[in-house]
C-alpha cells in the first residue's frame, strides 16, 4: 500500500549562508545561455518544474572518473527535458575544471547544467552533497548518479517510463560491475531478485534491494520521504533513506535491463561506513518491521551470526526467540545455547534443533549463494513462503 503525499516544489537555494553555493559566487552557477542564475531562480518560481528529469551528481575528488561519467550523461537518448545538477563537496583535485569543460557541451545538447558547491577545508559528506544538488535542481523526477559510474544511453528514458507507471516507488535497474568479476555474489543478488524479493530481502547485509547508484524517483515522493541524513562520513545515508521509504509506504521497482556500469574501487564512499553501524540499523529495522508482529520465532544458524543476532535483540524480542536451528551435528548435540551475558538468573538457555524439527517462522542468518546450493535446497524442502514463514537477515 502506497502512502499519499502532497508536496510543494523545493525552494530555491538559500543565498549567502555558510553552506550556500553562493557564499562563493564563482561556485554556484548555471551554464544556461543567459548565464544568469538569478533569472533561473525567478523562472523556476513561475513554473512547477523546468525539466522532466534532474540528474543528481554529488562530486568529491572524482577527476579520474568524470569524463566517462559526463559523456554518459551527454549520450542519453531521453527525448524529454533534462538537467544536470552538480554539487561539489570541497574537491581538491581537478573535478571542477572537468565539469566546467563539459558544461558547454551539455548545454549545446540542451542539457541544462546547474553547478553548486563549497570550498570548506573538509567535505560535508555524501548526504549533504546529494541534498544540496537536489535543492538547486528543478526537475519533476530525480535520477541519481555517482561520479565514478557510467550510465547506459537508455537509462533515463527507461527509468522515466517506469517511474510514470510506478508512483511512490524508488526505481532501480540491473548493473554491470567494473572491474568484471568483482563482488560476484553481490552483483548476482542485485540483478536476480524477484519483484517480491525487492520487498522481502531488505534486511540482509547487502543493504537496499535497489542499490543507490541506480535510484530514480519523483521529486514529490523524495520530498515526502525527507532528506538524506547529513551526519557525514560513516553514516549509511542510502540505507536510512531506503528504510524511510518503506516506512512511508513506498515501494521498489527494478527495470530489468543493465543500465549502469557500477564501479568497485577502494575509494568508494561505501567503504567508510562501519559494518557495526549497518548491523545495528538492520537489527532495529528487523525488530520494527517483522519481530514486532511475531509472537515467537526460530533463528536459523546456531553459529556466530545467529548468536550475534540474538544478543543484539531487545529483551522483549530475545524472549520471542524460542529456538535455534542448524545442520551442524556438533551444535545440535550440544542441545542449547546459553546466553551468558544475560542478567537473568538462571541464564537463558535456548534449544538448538535440526532445521527439519524446528518450527517457523524463521529469521535466517545463513548467507545465500555460499554453500553450493546446499542451504537453498534445505530451505526449499520445507516448502515455506518467503515474507510470511521466513526472512533472510545475513
Amino acid at each position: 500500500m502506497s502512502a499519499s503525499c502532497v508536496s510543494g516544489r523545493n525552494e530555491p537555494p538559500e543565498i549567502g549562508g555558510e553552506d550556500s553555493a553562493d557564499s562563493n559566487p564563482t561556485q554556484h552557477r548555471s551554464f544556461s545561455p543567459s548565464g544568469n542564475s538569478d533569472q533561473h531562480r525567478l523562472d523556476c518560481e513561475r513554473e512547477d518544474y523546468l525539466n522532466d528529469v534532474s540528474i543528481i551528481l554529488p562530486v568529491y575528488n572524482a577527476a579520474m572518473w568524470l569524463d566517462e561519467c559526463l559523456q554518459s550523461v551527454l549520450e542519453q537518448d531521453f527525448q524529454g527535458s533534462m538537467e544536470l545538477s552538480v554539487f561539489n563537496d570541497a574537491s581538491t583535485d581537478d573535478s571542477m575544471n572537468i565539469i566546467r569543460k563539459w558544461g558547454t557541451k551539455l548545454e549545446d545538447r540542451g542539457i541544462h547544467v546547474v553547478l553548486g558547491g563549497h570550498n570548506s577545508s573538509h567535505p560535508k559528506g555524501v548526504g549533504f552533497a546529494k541534498n544540496r544538488a537536489i535543492a538547486q535542481s528543478f526537475g519533476k523526477f530525480l535520477c541519481f548518479l555517482d561520479a565514478d559510474d557510467v550510465m547506459m544511453s537508455q537509462r533515463v528514458r527507461l527509468q522515466y517510463e517506469a517511474a510514470l507507471r510506478h508512483t511512490n516507488c524508488i526505481i532501480g535497474c540491473q548493473v554491470k560491475r567494473e572491474p568484471e568479476g568483482s563482488t560476484e555474489r553481490y552483483t548476482r543478488w542485485i540483478n536476480s531478485l524477484t519483484q517480491e524479493q525487492l520487498v522481502t530481502q531488505v534486511f540482509t547485509s547487502h543493504g537496499p534491494t535497489v542499490i543507490m547508484p541506480t535510484w530514480f524517483c519523483a521529486r514529490e515522493w523524495f520530498d515526502c520521504i525527507g532528506k538524506f541524513d547529513e551526519s557525514g562520513k560513516g553514516v549509511p545515508e542510502d540505507l536510512l533513506f531506503f528504510y524511510e521509504n518503506l516506512r512511508k509506504g513506498g515501494g521498489m521497482f527494478r527495470v530489468d535491463r543493465c543500465l549502469l556500469l557500477y564501479r568497485y574501487h577502494s575509494g568508494a564512499a561505501t567503504h567508510a561506513v562501519l559494518e557495526e553501524t549497518i548491523w545495528k540499523n538492520r537489527v532495529r529495522f528487523l525488530e520494527e518491521r517483522v519481530l514486532s508482529r511475531w509472537s515467537l520465532f526460530t533463528i536459523w544458524n546456531a553459529g556466530k551470526q545467529g548468536r550475534k543476532l540474538y544478543r543484539s535483540l531487545s529483551a522483549t524480542n530475545q524472549k520471542k526467540a524460542v529456538s535455534f536451528c542448524d545442520v551442524d551435528e556438533s551444535k545440535i548435540t550440544k542441545g542449547f545455547y546459553t546466553y551468558q551475558e544475560s542478567k537473568d538468573k538462571p541464564k537463558p538457555k535456548i534449544p538448538i534443533y535440526h532445521f527439519t524439527e524446528a518450527k517457523p517462522p524463521f529469521i535466517i542468518c545463513v548467507k545465500l549463494d555460499l554453500t553450493g546450493g546446499g542451504f537453498e535446497e534445505n530451505l526449499n524442502s520445507l516448502k515455506l513462503k518467503e515474507g510470511v514463514d521466513y526472512y533472510h537477515f545475513s
